[in-house]
């Protein structure tokens, strides 16, 4: 669709001086491409008038008038256009927003609305009193990049290239007014706010902090995952004691009367047995000041294996990480030997069956667990299964969370652990009053709370209250403000999505364009 207009002023200003001028030097034709009617694409043409400029001093001879609202100099599309062809590449980037604006008849390609995108000039800072602080990684593990919130309108106002406390110094010494600044636990953060706002309160998050208190409740759950195993036996002891003796008779058909259950941990005697031996020759050869890539090389095993080994302080760290792979079947077992003492002994059958229970391993993985149990050995099959010991990650999270919030079944699991650990049933303590302390904004009461950590032999939560006390002050004021850094996680959240829309093409000054204009204040300011 073709629509011609011409303007209808006298005069016209000079782009260059703002002087007014009504002498015509001549006329031409200006093809403009116009939103879409209808669905079809629209062009207008405009007969155009250049004027003689009569400032004589201006560089600029003649001018061609623009229509307000209308036109710009060297566009070939209408302001409407534009700003349509703009919100599309700000929200969909350059893909997806090339196919939405065919579909609604506005020709642009993916190009196009990319350099509309980085045309956009970038919103005013303005005056900030309270800073959200994060990182992101533009690639991970690669290049990273720094987040900056205004907190009070959860408004993105800022991308640094790095996350480097030079980099935040700077920016914080010129944008001056500044007094909290919200972030996680990084210690250059916390430097980088020192030296360029020192007048700020730092406040380190809440959820960061949860989030390393739970860390240190799962290191002392690990060191004493025996416990766990005595509380499951002790469980079962008790639960066989509550029923009613049984007599062969009543036993069902191919199985043998009840038996005592062995120890599921003495199916892995070869592989502590192995493990500790080769935990000992890596620590020797690192006291002889052998390289890792040496150690490798001499013990025959993968790099990141040695380094595992020479990361660890006890043979145990290692043993347990392994036999909490070989025990993929553990949780599975009540289900595997009730079926095998019913006779049903096919191993595909069987393995099938676990595979719908969520079972993630192979079939020859559940061959070797029933090998003992054949009739040709002299292992007897037992006929009472014992409970699975409660994972590791299981117990930390009972630990964690609101009693109250726990089953019925996880509650008392819980309690029989704590019942036969002391050790965590004081860490389950201090849990508890660190959450009462978050929840209730009580930062003057974590000293006495690091006291009271410090007096009992725990020493994954000794490491997590000196990491408390090397930013004491940030870490009070998260437990004590009402600030937190939950928004500028989100917005980082916000910018991954957009760096996928971009597939490829997330270079930091788009990233930066888009996530900053398209928060809805902004928007709102855009749209008049």
């Amino acid at each position: 669709m073709i629509v011609e207009a011409a303007a209808a002023t006298a005069m016209a200003q000079c782009p260059e001086c703002g002087t007014a001028s009504g002498r015509v030097h001549s006329r031409y034709r200006r093809t403009l491409s116009d939103a879409a009617v209808a669905g079809r694409a629209m062009v207008l043409v405009l007969i155009v008038r250049r004027f003689f400029c009569g400032n004589t001093g201006c560089a600029a001879k003649t001018f061609a008038e623009q229509v307000d609202g209308l036109t710009t100099r060297r566009s070939r599309r209408t302001n409407q256009l534009t700003s349509m062809l703009t919100t599309i590449g700000l929200e969909l980037a350059g893909r997806a927003g090339a196919r939405l604006a065919r579909r609604l008849g506005l020709a642009a390609s993916r190009d196009t609305l990319l350099r509309l995108v980085r045309a956009v000039p970038d919103p005013p800072v303005g005056t900030v009193t309270v800073l959200g602080v994060d990182d992101f990684a533009v690639r991970r593990g690669r290049t990273y990049g720094t987040v900056l919130l205004d907190m009070s309108t959860h408004r993105p106002i800022d991308i640094l290239d790095d996350r480097e406390a030079d980099t935040l110094a700077e920016w914080l010494s010129a944008h001056p007014g500044v007094e909290v600044i919200t972030r996680d636990r990084a210690g250059a953060y916390a430097d980088g706010a020192r030296r360029g706002a020192p007048q700020a309160i730092q406040c380190a998050d809440r959820w960061h902090l949860w989030h390393n208190l739970g860390q240190a409740v799962e290191k002392t759950v690990v060191a004493h995952r025996n416990c766990l195993r005595e509380a499951s036996t002790a469980a079962t002891d008790s639960t066989v004691a509550d029923q009613p003796a049984t007599t062969e008779a009543s036993s069902p058909a191919g199985t043998l009367p009840p038996v005592p259950a062995a120890d599921p941990g003495d199916r892995y005697a070869q592989l502590r047995a192995r493990t500790a031996e080769r935990y000992h020759a890596v620590h020797e050869l690192l006291d002889q000041g052998v390289g890792l890539r040496t150690i490798a090389k001499q013990l025959d095993i993968d790099r990141k294996t040695a380094r595992r080994f020479a990361a660890a302080s006890s043979p145990d760290d290692v043993i347990a990480a392994a036999t909490s792979r070989a025990a993929l079947l553990d949780e599975y077992a009540g289900h595997l030997l009730t079926r095998w003492n019913a006779g049903c002994t096919d191993i595909a059958v069987l393995t099938a069956e676990l595979h719908q229970l969520g079972y993630r391993g192979s079939q020859r993985t559940v061959y070797r667990y029933l090998q003992p149990y054949r009739s040709d050995r002299k292992t007897p099959r037992p006929a009472a299964i014992p409970p699975a010991k409660p994972k590791i990650r299981a117990v930390t999270a009972w630990i964690m969370r609101d009693p109250d919030t726990l089953t019925g079944d996880d509650a008392q699991q819980l309690t029989a652990i704590l019942d036969c650990c002391s050790q965590l049933a004081a860490v389950r303590r201090h849990v508890g009053a660190f959450a009462v302390m978050m929840r209730d904004r009580h930062g003057d009461r974590l000293p006495d709370w690091i006291a009271q950590v410090r007096a009992e032999d725990l020493p994954a939560l000794h490491s997590f209250a000196t990491g408390l006390e090397h930013d004491f002050a940030a870490v009070t004021a998260g437990l004590t403000l009402e600030w937190s850094n939950g928004p500028t996680e989100g917005t980082v959240n916000k910018l991954k999505h957009q760096k996928r829309q971009c597939f490829g093409r997330a270079k930091l000054d788009l990233i930066r364009k888009r996530l900053l204009l398209t928060h809805p204040t902004v928007s709102k300011l855009m749209a008049k």
